[in-house]
């Protein structure tokens, strides 16, 4: 830990200097009288309004940078600030003037924490006189290119490097004026600064993190599908975290091949404790700005740099971590059936991961792809939970062969349905596989989670509550069959089925279809009848009569 006391010391600076220091800030002090739950809730209504009335006309989605930006600005200024002051009351980080930094103190911040700032460029300096500052977006852009050139050189550089390319404070988007850009900036940050997150030694590391998730799944609801492909909603990230932590005390490092926005990778740490996790979070992400948002997203939940390695590019064509250990635990939400190079390239049947099936995934449908991917990957011990598009599991061609391969190599353990519309952008009932080099038999289970027992609806989209979660969890580690719901499947069965590992083709539903008790209903269709008989011919009769009056 940094403490500057220790280099005033250094630098000749007096005790006089240090008393004569403020006292830190309390403008964020926590509301004792509320809940953390009542305070979330508060503040995550605030931020969304924050959100809406600030961006003005500019559409949400090509907004959700500043914002994002912005919390993300004021997170690591005041992480680094607590950092610096070290828990010195005395010390108040922002009110210091920028020239008492040494090379030393500067050197060994970014050794610890993966880069720098200097008081002048902190969130809190910055946004107190946003208002009165007529170079408020150039200034911000020279404050973030330093931010990232602190750890030039360092073994931070990547992880640093771009953070903050999204927040273009030049862009058109926030206005055609300096004028009109600085007020929408100015907006947006007096905004976030007015945000109650609490002592920052407190509980708001947790809240900073929530915010940012919660402002990421709300721009993914409002995107329709280009959300849904870069976030994946928490209830459903936790099951998959769950279900590839399982039975494990500890795993070596957590690894998603198509992260996103980080969001699968962050519930594993949520539900678990950080010491489980050994080594890390590593991702790779093929999209720049959702690449950025992993990153942030990591800091945000106050995962040192050292801690993640979230990598940009193409997972299937350029992957990343092959230098690597094997992973303990793979999560992985990819692309519905998105096209890829695929035989194009002949090089690709020779690649480790796809070369064992003998076939490539058709360049059409890429899902067994990042399916065999995630195979590759994983350790002896590990387990991968991946979701994946309803069609894989019963469509023919290299889709039936690639089956073939995982089920005669006892690679599937689990097959689980879930409900419709759990994701942002898609009403499809989309399954998990489950894959495991260390199973204790050749059985595979099936699992039918797509009924109204395990999902809770809402108005836009369904949702897993934890009772949901724990009861698909139950039947995942006992593997007991359960009538209508779950069912564990022998090699040769599967075999006999041509391989296909749709859950509806072993797990047979419930007929809920009202029972029809043929002999009753033979019966009162009798006495209709004979009632019909009976009405006609005393129709018949009243007509004879009126017939015969008329004559």
């Amino acid at each position: 830990m940094v403490s500057l006391p220790f280099y005033y010391s250094i630098v000749g600076c007096s005790e006089r200097d240090l008393n004569n220091s403020s006292m830190k800030l309390n403008n964020y002090k926590r509301n004792s009288t509320m809940t953390s739950t009542q305070q979330r809730a508060a503040l995550q209504r605030q931020i969304w309004q924050i959100a809406n009335d600030v961006r003005g006309a500019v559409d949400g989605w090509d907004f959700k940078q500043y914002v994002l930006g912005s919390l993300f600005y004021r997170f690591i200024s005041e992480n680094f600030a607590s950092y610096i002051e070290g828990g010195d009351d005395s010390i108040n980080y922002a009110e210091l003037s920028d020239e008492i930094i040494t090379p030393e103190i500067k050197d060994d911040a970014i050794k610890t924490k993966g880069y720098f700032i200097y008081p002048s460029q902190l969130f809190a300096n910055i946004a107190k006189d946003a208002n009165n500052n007529d170079s408020l977006n150039t200034d911000l852009a020279a404050i973030f290119a330093a931010i990232e050139a602190s750890a030039s050189g360092y073994d931070s550089e990547d992880d640093i490097k771009g953070l903050f390319a999204d927040f273009d404070t030049t862009s058109n988007r926030l206005g055609h004026t300096v004028a009109d850009k600085n007020k929408r900036l100015a907006a947006v940050l007096k905004g976030v600064a007015g945000l109650d997150f609490g002592d920052f030694e407190g509980n708001q590391i947790d809240l900073f993190g929530d915010a940012y998730e919660f402002l990421i799944s709300n721009y993914a609801a409002n995107a329709g599908k280009s959300g849904g492909e870069f976030f994946t909603p928490q209830h459903v990230s936790r099951l998959i975290a769950r279900l590839a932590m399982h039975g494990q005390t500890s795993v070596n490092k957590i690894y998603d091949p198509a992260c996103g926005s980080g969001s699968l990778l962050l519930q594993a740490k949520k539900h678990f404790d950080a010491h489980v996790i050994e080594d890390g979070f590593f991702g790779q992400e093929i999209n720049h700005t959702t690449y950025n948002l992993a990153r942030m997203n990591m800091f945000l939940h106050n995962i040192n740099y050292d801690k993640f390695n979230i990598q940009l590019g193409n997972t299937l064509t350029d992957p990343h971590f092959g230098d690597e250990k094997p992973f303990d635990a793979i999560v992985s939400n990819p692309p519905y059936s998105v096209k890829w190079v695929g035989s194009d390239d002949p090089t690709l049947i020779n690649d480790d991961r796809f070369a064992p099936a003998g076939v490539l995934a058709p360049k059409s449908k890429a899902d067994f792809a990042f399916v065999l991917h995630a195979l590759h990957y994983l350790s002896g011990k590990g387990r991968a939970a991946i979701v994946c598009f309803p069609g894989i599991f019963y469509r023919g061609g290299a889709e039936k062969k690639i089956r073939q391969y995982l089920v005669d190599n006892n690679y599937v353990e689990t097959v689980i349905s879930l409900a419709p519309n759990l994701f942002y952008g898609t009403t499809i009932a989309v399954n998990i596989l489950v894959l495991s080099k260390h199973k204790t038999d050749t059985n595979t289970q099936f699992i039918d989670a797509s009924g109204e027992a395990f999902f809770k609806k809402e108005t836009n989209n369904n949702v897993m509550l934890d009772a949901h979660i724990e009861r698909i969890m139950a039947m995942f580690d006992s593997k007991d069959d359960v009538e209508h719901v779950a069912k564990s499947v022998t090699v040769e069965k599967i075999e006999e089925n041509d391989y296909n590992l749709s859950v509806s083709s072993y797990v047979a539903p419930k007929d809920t279809r009202e029972k029809i008790d043929i002999t009753r209903l033979n019966a009162e269709l009798k006495t209709t009848v004979a009632k019909i008989d009976q009405l006609r011919a005393d129709i018949d009769a009243i007509v004879a009569e009126i017939e015969g009056s008329k004559s």
